[in-house]
């Protein structure tokens, strides 16, 4: 493939990818959000914990288009009930139509993602460029053995 149309198809398999990663992240508990708004390079961060025995796992999203974050007078410790990344393709392709109320769509728009984390505090996301990392758990770390 090439062209828009080529693009589409990466950004739709990262999309899925990261999708596979978030949907283990059930029980995990919210541990951290940053959110950037003043700059030209808006981000969110949040970082999510579930003991020393499980990997860290951060989502980094840029070039945010929506952001709704309901949360009780303490976040900290907010569990995750689910958790989903939807791809939003560009036009004429349909989105969901929980999307179609958080972001007003147009001809030349990018293909976005949507971010939903649902718990006692719930957040919903849409933005052009998402990355999920995962850290070394405490538990793996302590094995790693330098070279002799």
């Amino acid at each position: 493939m090439t062209g828009r149309s080529g693009t589409e198809g990466a950004f739709k398999n990262r999309c899925a990818n990261a999708q596979r990663i978030l949907a283990s992240l059930t029980g995990y508990f919210i541990s951290r959000i940053s959110f950037e708004a003043f700059s030209e390079d808006d981000s969110m961060e949040i970082t999510m914990r579930d003991g020393p025995t499980k990997p860290d796992v951060v989502i980094s999203l840029s070039d945010l288009r929506y952001v709704s974050l309901s949360k009780p007078p303490e976040i900290s410790g907010c569990f995750i009930d689910a958790i989903s990344l939807t791809h939003l393709p560009v036009m004429p392709h349909p989105w969901p139509e929980d999307a179609a109320a958080l972001v007003g769509r147009f001809n030349g728009l990018n293909e976005l993602a949507w971010l939903r984390i649902r718990g006692p505090a719930e957040l919903d996301v849409v933005a052009s460029i998402v990355t999920v990392y995962t850290a070394v758990s405490d538990d793996e770390a302590g094995q790693v053995r330098a070279p002799s």
